[in-house]
C-alpha cells in the first residue's frame, strides 16, 4: 500500500479503496471517481469523523440497460495526525486538509474511537446546526448502552454493519441514493405499530448532497435492535434438512418422512407464515394501498411475459416450457384487478431470523439492483409469498447436492425425493398459515404467476453466476409450466 501524501484530497486513494472493499458494487466495471465531497462532520470529536460522499462515473453505459451510469458511495472517515498503526488494515490515504493539516484517513467504522462518537449523537439527538450538516433522528423507547463497544461484521456484500455491545446494531448504507430509504421508512412504522417481528428501529442518520441540495436527503444509516442470539432462517432451514437426510438409508426399505424427522420445519414454516401475515397487515394499514384496475394486472402480465422473453435469450433451456410459463402469465391478465400495498419486495429464508420470542423479518430495503423510485412503489403482497416459496425449494436442493456429491452417492435417489417431500410440506404449511385457509382462484392465480416469474429470473443468476445450479430453478420452472 502506497503511503506517499497527496496535497489535496485525492480521488484516486478513493479508487483504490473502493476496490478493495466487499461492498463496492462497481468490481468489474471501469469506473473513475468524478467528485468527492463532504456531507458531514460526526459531532463530539476526537478523532474527527468525516464523512465524504464519493461519486463514481463508469465507462461501460449502454452495455447493459440496467447499469446505471453515475453512482453515489458513502465513506466515512477517521482523520488523525499520525498514524494510527492499529487501524491499518482500514487506510484510504493521507493528505493536507485545508482545515485540519495533514491528515491520515481511516475507513471510520473500523474504528471503535469514531463509532463512539455516533452512539453519542445518537443519544444526544442534535439539532441540525450542531452536528456538522448531519441530522440525527431517535425513536422513543429504548436507552442506549454508550459503554458498550463497536464490533463491524465482515460478511456484507452491500452495506456495512456495527454491533455496539449487546444493545445495538448500527447498519451503514455504503451506496446511497437520495430520497426515503424503505429499510428505515418501513422499520420505523412497524416499531411504531409495536410489531413483534421485526428489530425494533432505535434512529437514523440523515444529511443533505451539498452538490444537490434539491435532490433530497440522503439516508445514510440505522440503529436498530441487535437480535444476537438470533439464528438465520435459512440456516435453521438447512438444519432440518440434514437431520431428515441423515435418517435415510439407516433401515432397509424403509422411508423417511419429513414430518417424523427430529428436524421437522413445518411448526416453523407455520410460524413464519403466520409472522409475514401479521407484518402486511400493518403495513397495509400504515402505507398507502390501493386496489388498481384491471388494466394494472393486464400490464403485470405483459412485464412477467417481457422478462421471460428475454430470459429465453440469455438461458436456452427455458425455451421448452416457454408457452407453459406465458400461459400462466396470461391468466393474470383475466384478473379483474390488483391490491397492491408496501411490501418487503425482496423476502427469503435468508431475510429472516429465528429469536427465542419468535420470527423476526429484517432488511425491508427491497431488491438492491432496483432503482430507489420503483423499490418505494406499492407492489402485491404475492409477491413476498412467492419468495419465500422459492427459497423453501432451495434449502433442501442445496443439501442434497452437498450429500449426493460426496461420500452418500448411493443414496442420491433418496435425497431426491426427500428433498421434494421437504419443500412441499413446508411450502404448504407456510402458504396455509399466511392465507389462513384455502385461496381464492385470483389469489392463485397471482401466486402461481410470481413464483414463475421468480424462477425465471433465477435461472438467468443460476447461468450467469452459477451454471451448475441452473437445473435448480428449471426444475420448478418445468413443474410451473407443465401442461
Amino acid at each position: 500500500m502506497s503511503r506517499s501524501p497527496a496535497a489535496t484530497l485525492d480521488p484516486a486513494a478513493f479508487e483504490a479503496y473502493l476496490a478493495r472493499t466487499r461492498w463496492f458494487g462497481g468490481k468489474g466495471r471501469p469506473f473513475e471517481v468524478s467528485d468527492v465531497r463532504t456531507i458531514g462532520v460526526v459531532p463530539g470529536g476526537p478523532p474527527l469523523v468525516v464523512i465524504h460522499l464519493v461519486e463514481l462515473t463508469y465507462g461501460d453505459v449502454g452495455e447493459d440497460a440496467g447499469e446505471e451510469a453515475v453512482e453515489l458511495y458513502q465513506v466515512p472517515l477517521a482523520l488523525y495526525e499520525h498514524p494510527e498503526t492499529r487501524l491499518d488494515h482500514a487506510f484510504v490515504g493521507w493528505w493536507e486538509d485545508p482545515e485540519h493539516g495533514w491528515v491520515h484517513a481511516y475507513d471510520a467504522l473500523h474504528d471503535r474511537d469514531a463509532m463512539a462518537l455516533w452512539q453519542r449523537a445518537f443519544d444526544a439527538q442534535p439539532a441540525p446546526d450542531t452536528a456538522g450538516g448531519l441530522v440525527f433522528h431517535r425513536l422513543p423507547g429504548h436507552d442506549l448502552d454508550l459503554e458498550a463497544h463497536s464490533t463491524l461484521f465482515s460478511g456484507e456484500q452491500s452495506n456495512s454493519s456495527v454491533a455496539f455491545g449487546e444493545d445495538a446494531l448500527m447498519k451503514v448504507f455504503r451506496k446511497v441514493t437520495p430520497g426515503a430509504n424503505p429499510d428505515i421508512t418501513v422499520h420505523a412504522e412497524l416499531t411504531k405499530a409495536e410489531s413483534e417481528h421485526i428489530a425494533a428501529l432505535y434512529g437514523w442518520l440523515e444529511a443533505t448532497d451539498p452538490a444537490r441540495p434539491e435532490g433530497g436527503v440522503l439516508q445514510l444509516a440505522m440503529l436498530q435492535e441487535f437480535l444476537r442470539t438470533a439464528t438465520d432462517g435459512f440456516e435453521l432451514a438447512l438444519t432440518s434438512v440434514r437431520s431428515l437426510f441423515a435418517d435415510v438409508g439407516d433401515a432397509a426399505d424403509a422411508e423417511v418422512h419429513a414430518a417424523e424427522s427430529g428436524g421437522d420445519f413445518a411448526p416453523e414454516a407455520t410460524r413464519l407464515g403466520e409472522a409475514l401475515r401479521e407484518v402486511h397487515d400493518i403495513l397495509r394499514d400504515h402505507f398507502p394501498a390501493e386496489t388498481r384496475p384491471a388494466a394494472a394486472a393486464a400490464e403485470l402480465a405483459a412485464q412477467m411475459t417481457d422478462r421471460l422473453t428475454l430470459a429465453t435469450s440469455a438461458v436456452p433451456e427455458l425455451a421448452p416450457h416457454a408457452g407453459g410459463l406465458r400461459s400462466v402469465f396470461s391468466r393474470v391478465a383475466t384478473l379483474d384487478g390488483l391490491a397492491v400495498q408496501q411490501i418487503h419486495g425482496d423476502l427469503h429464508l435468508g431475510q429472516t431470523l429465528r429469536t427465542a420470542s419468535g420470527w423476526k423479518i429484517v432488511d425491508f430495503e427491497g431488491e438492491p439492483a432496483k432503482p430507489l423510485a420503483e423499490r418505494q412503489r406499492p407492489d402485491s403482497p404475492w409477491r413476498d409469498v412467492a419468495g419465500m416459496l422459492r427459497s423453501f425449494d432451495y434449502a433442501p436442493r442445496i443439501v442434497e447436492r452437498a450429500m449426493s456429491e460426496g461420500e452418500r452417492a448411493d443414496d442420491a435417489e433418496d435425497f431426491t425425493k426427500e428433498a421434494e417431500q421437504w419443500a412441499e410440506r413446508n411450502k404448504n404449511h407456510f402458504l396455509t398459515a399466511y392465507a389462513g385457509g384455502e385461496l381464492t382462484s385470483q389469489q392463485q392465480i397471482l401466486l402461481d404467476a410470481y413464483v414463475a416469474d421468480k424462477a425465471v429470473y433465477e435461472t438467468v443468476y443460476e447461468t450467469r453466476n452459477r451454471p451448475t445450479w441452473l437445473e435448480v430453478p428449471l426444475q420448478a420452472v418445468a413443474k410451473i409450466g407443465a401442461p
